[in-house]
């Protein structure tokens, strides 16, 4: 059970760990499209939002909480079913406690229609700049055995491997992004890294470059949530691109994954990378959504 519901007064909030049971009947409704959120959120049912490394904002109408929003570094908003009307009232309400709250955000990311309303009031409410903007980011996954063959190179990263799996990631970021995570000195972005090959949700194949080992592939199963799980990072290294490696690469993490506790696993991708849409539907994944992601 996720427990009883707190009461809860009118309009949005920061709330606190009794309210998260709350918040993760939010995500369950569509576990999906919040599944950045409840990978923290169910964490912190556990050991507490401070633990976890995160806050918890809500938004209230007649007595209910009706949407939420996971902050830690992104801005996570949550807000299943909410007609538009709702929506506008419930992102307004969460942006101005956004400003308010004067913190540092890296990004907003999730449902496009919940972050393309957030960032519409954030930056009216405080004339916020993006870095970059990406409104259409294919949601998509597979729930069933993949299409084409994993490839059997493809494993879990070992902890005596970070030398080669971070400089990996850092270069997949840095790509993606447009600028390094170790521009600031990447201590977060370094422990991250550690902390998922730690957890065994890590993934590459390695092999000899001139006698010394490299990723040629890589991605992680990032975060978990009500049965679903989602890749991201996933790389190529570049002078191995169009070799084939994507398609059964992402079979085998997707086998992972299945294997595991997520019958179901998950990504976006961004609209214009047309090759690496080609090749998740050619393992066997399909559109359901939409996400968006605002940098700042």
């Amino acid at each position: 059970m996720l427990g009883t519901r707190p009461t809860l007064r009118h309009g949005a909030q920061v709330l606190g760990d009794r309210h998260v049971p709350e918040a993760l009947r939010l995500c369950a409704a569509n576990p999906v499209a919040a599944v950045l959120a409840s990978a923290r959120l169910i964490p912190a049912s556990r050991c507490g939002l401070v633990r976890s490394s995160s806050e918890l904002w809500g938004y209230v109408e007649g007595g209910r909480l009706v949407a939420a929003c996971l902050v830690s570094a992104n801005l996570v908003p949550v807000a299943p079913g909410l007609d538009p009307a709702a929506r506008s009232r419930a992102m307004a309400a969460l942006a101005i406690l956004a400003v308010q709250r004067r913190r540092a955000y890296s990004s907003l990311v999730g449902p496009t229609e919940l972050v393309m309303d957030l960032w519409q009031h954030m930056s009216a409410a405080g004339r916020m700049v993006a870095r970059d903007v990406r409104p259409d980011q294919p949601s998509m996954l597979i729930d069933r055995e993949p299409l084409v063959d994993p490839d059997p190179a493809v494993r879990r990263s070992r902890s005596d491997e970070l030398d080669i799996v971070l400089p990996a990631c850092v270069n997949m970021f840095t790509e993606e992004v447009g600028y390094s995570p170790m521009t600031a000195g990447g201590t977060g972005y370094t422990t991250r890294v550690r902390t998922l090959v730690a957890q065994g949700r890590s993934f590459v194949r390695v092999e000899a470059d001139r006698g010394r080992p490299r990723v040629i592939f890589k991605a992680e199963l990032a975060a978990s949530g009500f049965g679903v799980s989602q890749v991201q990072g996933v790389w190529v290294v570049p002078d191995r691109r169009g070799a084939g490696l994507s398609e059964p690469g992402m079979a085998a993490v997707v086998d992972y994954g299945r294997a595991t506790a997520d019958p179901v696993v998950s990504l976006y991708v961004n609209s214009y990378n047309t090759r690496a849409i080609a090749a998740y539907e050619a393992v066997g994944f399909r559109q359901v959504g939409t996400y968006a992601t605002v940098q700042l």
